[in-house]
């Protein structure tokens, strides 16, 4: 029998790995400048093997708009360039030999605002996420009201925190988005 405190205490938890997964998709879409969380999820067929980018390379980012990849494993160099190739980063790769260098065009007007509407879906997403964490305990909360487990006003301060949660995390899932499409505007 889980008490109001453990609900809570759980909701928080799991609202605070959808902020982790939004900044994860904030760092995954490309800016004016190259960075290595660009390339998380990137992933490369690796002898039938989905396996990350990052697990197999490492990634260096010795100027603003170009990034050196460098695998561990040579014979991978062409599965590698390959996946960066397909990736939704939009850039085309090339080797020679020891590296692969990652040259990032300088982004359109165009360009931007798509990548503002990709920002703004997944923060929608991690917003909709939220929102179901707390419908999810806010019925827990009612069903241990109903079974006379805790008292109302018990009941109605746990739900005010809830509400309080709630609205603390998709301000921070709005602070990240906002940040994003500052970035993305600057030239």
């Amino acid at each position: 029998m889980a008490d109001l405190n453990t609900v809570l205490a759980d909701v928080a938890v799991k609202m605070s790995k959808a902020v982790d997964v939004a900044k994860e998709d904030f760092g995954a879409i490309r800016t004016g400048r190259a960075h290595p969380s660009m390339f998380a999820k990137v992933m490369v067929d690796y002898y039938g093997t989905f396996t990350p980018l990052s697990q197999l390379a490492t990634i260096q980012v010795p100027e603003a708009r170009m990034a050196l990849v460098s695998p561990f494993d040579k014979s991978a160099m062409a599965l590698i360039e390959k996946a960066i190739r397909e990736s939704d980063l939009g850039v085309n790769p090339a080797t020679d030999g020891a590296v692969i260098r990652v040259n990032f065009p300088q982004l359109t007007e165009e360009r931007r605002k798509d990548y503002i509407k990709v920002a703004r879906t997944k923060a929608e997403d991690s917003r909709i996420s939220i929102r179901n964490i707390r419908r999810t305990a806010k019925e827990a909360m009612e069903k241990m009201e109903k079974d006379g487990e805790v008292g109302k006003d018990e009941a109605a301060r746990a739900e005010k925190d809830l509400e309080k949660s709630t609205s603390d995390h998709v301000a921070k899932i709005d602070d990240l988005l906002k940040h994003k499409e500052a970035e993305l505007l600057e030239v």
